[in-house]
């Protein structure tokens, strides 16, 4: 039987179902802001070579650099081979920083050399994902996690390193202080199945209208 994802329609309307029912806080939030827009990444390639490029940078600044990184490419992002074949230059000439620049080689070089199979983490349990993409420089489990999300459809994954998503239950609960790891699992505990659901709204509960979620 083929596992729930976020691109179905009607695993949104059971989610939300759930969480209302079992979190009165988080209903009142999903009622205000109303039913979430949602579409997947289908490249998975491209998704990773974006997630690092936004690495600690604001929006804005991301963008820019991830446009002219484009512009080297006819402004599309590169395949592999063809990120490989680039002349450092170019790619600081971006404003790629030397330290992504080698991020996004390593992550090019593993599925070159058959190492890192991008289509089977579609079948892989979500653990398996995060084990097997935190082995490639750069990326973490926070950004794995984001990528079982946005990219898989995951629909039970909960960031809990992620200070935005802390920063919102803070204020959805009442806290007096941001909760820790520990108090942000417990706080969760009834939003199972649909996590990713409760994650989405939480954060999106800390935007501005015009701002949307951007990994």
């Amino acid at each position: 039987m083929a596992e729930p994802n976020l691109a179905e329609k009607h695993v949104w309307t059971r989610g939300m179902r759930h969480l209302k029912k079992n979190d009165p806080a988080l209903g009142k939030i999903i009622s205000r802001l109303g039913p979430y827009e949602f579409r997947l990444d289908d490249d998975y390639y491209e998704a990773l070579v974006g997630s690092i490029i936004f690495q600690q940078l604001a929006g804005v600044a991301a963008r820019a650099i991830l446009n002219r990184f484009k512009q080297i490419y006819d402004g599309k992002i590169p395949r592999p081979r063809e990120y490989l074949d680039t002349e450092e230059k170019h790619l600081r000439a971006s404003g790629l920083s030397p330290q992504k620049i080698r991020y996004i080689r390593d992550l090019s070089e593993r599925i070159e050399n058959g190492v890192l199979d991008l289509k089977r983490l579609s079948d892989l349990p979500s653990d398996e994902v995060v084990k097997e993409l935190d082995e490639v420089k750069g990326i973490g489990r926070w950004t794995a996690e984001m990528f079982l999300i946005f990219v898989l459809g995951r629909t039970d994954v909960l960031p809990v390193d992620d200070l935005g998503l802390r920063k919102a239950a803070q204020k959805i609960y009442r806290l007096r202080k941001q909760p820790t790891k520990e108090k942000f699992e417990q706080l969760s505990k009834n939003w199972h199945p649909y996590c990713s659901i409760a994650t989405l709204y939480l954060w999106r509960s800390q935007e501005k209208p015009q701002d949307p979620v951007k990994w």
